[in-house]
């Protein structure tokens, strides 16, 4: 997925760069584009093994500062096709990241590649952008993780927030050991595995589900002949099962379903009928065939439950059409945000230079009141 670039000579000086850094996929290109430039995967040539490594697979800091130098200089000189000094980027992150990843992030930007300012924008909060509401409850379902935070006029509900590791990587496990299984123990690359599950498999309804693996068991689908070097049989019934993951409950008694209700429950009782009339889904994952219909029926089925019955008192949900596909409508609220000229939001390079850290809304450093600020 890439655009050409005639006139990014022009403007590349005063439009903001935004990158959404996904643990499979990275998203970049310029603020105030209907989609990003380019989906690449996040992954680099590291310079010292001379081997192809995921960024999300760094062993400390010190690692993770290499492979970031790697990738983001393929970033600007292969596809954003721009010069790093000086330029004005926009970091899409969860809210829920680990710090160090967002330091050392920092510490490559402006270091090494000597930008001029970031924003950092939490991801969530910029999918309410694309659609022009300040309230919603936004589940990200991406590779790694399943995280939910909900929104009520566009302030976030950290309280409430969920995640669980529910995403493509568990889907793309589940696959590889059924082919492992199999007489001819094949050992598929994930690259082959993700193929597999966009092109042949789908969610199944609530009603079948429950009827897998029982006496009364529907007839499975089609078997389907996956094309390669190696032509694969892919058999109905893994092609209805391979998303079964992500509805079982764990010994918890979690899943995605319950993760939307359980954080419902967490938010204030008169915001939990507008979060219920809100939900936003993004993130690869989603955009499978069924998946929304099938999250809907899970949670009308839920919420009738003695488990949420007497706490929820709501009894209908609904799902907001993002103006883009799932993968990236974060990035779009990231382009849409970056239009904006807000330099009070924006870590610049002397302000990071003379602290050398990035504020933090979980420290208490840049959390503390000014005493003067009180009336006696």
């Amino acid at each position: 997925m890439l655009r050409g670039y005639e006139g990014v000579r022009y403007i590349s000086d005063k439009q903001m760069v935004v990158f959404d850094i996904g643990s499979a996929y990275t998203k970049f290109g310029y603020a105030g584009e209907v989609s990003p430039r380019g989906i690449i995967r996040t992954e680099v040539r590291c310079s010292e093994t001379k081997k192809t490594r995921k960024i999300i697979d760094y062993k400390d800091t010190e690692d993770l500062y290499q492979l970031l130098v790697d990738f983001f200089h393929l970033l600007f000189f292969k596809y954003v096709v721009i010069s790093p000094k000086d330029a004005r980027i926009l970091l899409l992150e969860s809210p829920l990241a680990v710090t160090s990843f967002r330091d050392t992030l920092a510490k490559v930007m402006f270091r090494h590649f000597e930008i001029g300012s970031i924003l950092f924008l939490p991801s969530h909060l910029a999918t309410i952008s694309t659609l022009g509401v300040d309230t919603a409850l936004v589940l990200d379902v991406g590779y790694q993780e399943a995280t939910l935070i909900p929104i009520f006029e566009g302030i976030p509900i950290l309280k409430a927030w969920q995640a669980l590791p529910l995403g493509g990587q568990i889907i793309h496990e589940n696959l590889g050991k059924y082919f492992q299984s199999m007489a001819n123990s094949l050992d598929l690359p994930e690259m082959t595995l993700e193929d597999i599950k966009v092109r042949t498999c789908f969610v199944t309804t609530l009603d079948r589900s429950a009827k897998l693996g029982t006496e009364d068991a529907p007839a499975p689908p089609p078997d389907i002949t996956y094309p390669g070097v190696k032509k694969i049989i892919i058999p109905g019934e893994i092609r209805e099962k391979a998303f079964e993951i992500l509805w079982e409950r764990d010994n918890d008694n979690l899943s995605l379903p319950t993760m939307i209700l359980d954080a419902i429950v967490k938010c204030p009782l008169d915001t939990r009928h507008m979060l219920a009339q809100n939900i936003i889904l993004i993130g690869g994952t989603t955009m499978a065939k069924g998946f929304a219909s099938r999250l809907k029926s899970e949670l009308l089925t839920l919420v009738k439950s003695d488990l949420y019955n007497n706490k929820l008192k709501v009894t209908s949900f609904k799902f907001h059409t993002a103006p883009s596909k799932p993968n990236y409508t974060a990035w779009l609220g990231g382009a849409i945000f970056g239009t904006t000229d807000l330099p009070l939001r924006c870590l610049t390079k002397e302000m990071y230079l003379k602290r050398s850290r990035v504020p933090d809304w979980s420290n208490l450093i840049d959390n503390q009141k000014d005493e003067t600020s009180y009336e006696i």
